[in-house]
């Protein structure tokens, strides 16, 4: 398929409109003062599904031909992304396989099956993934929507950042969380086309910090073994992706896993809203690095709410 584009991410808010939210953005006057800066939350934790993959899940469903689409839809997430799909499947009436890995969270993989999606599982490598997608294609027809590098699901992704600056205004900078990059680079297209003069920065953990060393050499690196707790952004950095964002110029700022569940734990109190480690890295990734946002309207993106609740407490009381 061929590279997204700007025209694509217009194209994919128009056919999503009928489905997906218009989320809110947040503001929170004391996170500000923290900060230092404006800060300006997409939430997209509020989304169907509880998270910004329903955008692209919901455009690369809707934009198949009928003769495809009666065939299903087949994909391998550790959760949001199967949910999103399997949601978006069920709008359209078609049916979806989704390929889990076996350490997914189990409330992201209730949520897949509660959408009417057929689960499967495998062991959690990328390769194990792969091959059971591969499998399931086969004796299905059904299409392939990857979660991060399908064209389709990236334009989807880009409609966020649409809203953002609708109901913000100019920022001086958007920051994404980032992890195989659907998302991040849905956003680079959004900004290129509709606020060139809007820095992107990219939000990682460290202990999955692929997309940070793949930017810095100017090639993809993907032999890093991923371990935080976020666990929506454990993929590595996707091809496509990797493209988009190395010609954006983009930034990264990584932050470890105390910041994270710190950020999270703020957002939770100050703000009274749900969220999970993978969305939190965002604003861990500004308070990490005041300097970078000092006095500035800063966009940040609220990815997602599904968090392992039960995990998070045990973690906490450690």
């Amino acid at each position: 398929m061929q590279q997204p584009t700007f025209d694509d991410v217009l194209d994919a808010a128009a056919r999503i409109a009928p489905h997906a939210h218009v989320t809110p953005v947040l503001r929170s006057r004391s996170i500000d003062a923290l900060a230092g800066c404006s800060l300006h939350f997409k939430a997209e934790h509020l989304q169907r599904v509880g998270a910004f993959k329903f955008r692209g899940a919901c455009n690369a469903v809707w934009a198949l031909e009928e003769a495809q689409a009666v065939q299903g839809v087949v994909t391998h997430s550790s959760g949001n992304h199967g949910a999103a799909l399997a949601l978006a499947a069920l709008s359209r009436g078609i049916p979806c396989h989704v390929v889990a890995p076996s350490n997914a969270v189990p409330a992201k993989l209730a949520a897949i099956a509660g959408y009417g999606a057929a689960l499967h599982r495998c062991e959690p490598t990328l390769a194990a993934r792969e091959a059971a997608c591969a499998t399931m294609q086969q004796h299905t027809g059904a299409t392939l929507v990857h979660p991060y590098e399908d064209p389709r699901v990236i334009a989807g992704q880009g409609t966020a950042v649409l809203e953002l600056l609708a109901a913000s205004g100019s920022l001086d900078v958007v920051v994404v969380p980032v992890g195989g990059g659907g998302l991040a680079a849905g956003t680079a297209l959004a900004l290129a086309g509709r606020a060139p003069g809007t820095r992107l920065v990219l939000a990682e953990p460290t202990g999955a910090d692929d997309a940070a060393h793949s930017l810095a050499a100017g090639r993809r690196i993907t032999d890093i073994v991923p371990s935080t707790i976020c666990d929506g952004l454990r993929a590595a950095i996707g091809r496509p992706n990797f493209e988009i964002l190395k010609a954006a110029g983009v930034e990264v700022v990584t932050v470890d896993d105390q910041a994270v569940l710190d950020a999270m734990r703020l957002v939770w109190q100050r703000m009274k809203q749900l969220i999970e480690p993978s969305a939190a890295v965002t604003l861990a990734a500004v308070l990490a690095a005041p300097d970078r946002f000092a006095g500035q309207r800063v966009g940040v993106i609220l990815s997602g709410g599904n968090a392992d609740l039960a995990a998070l407490v045990r973690m906490d009381a450690e």
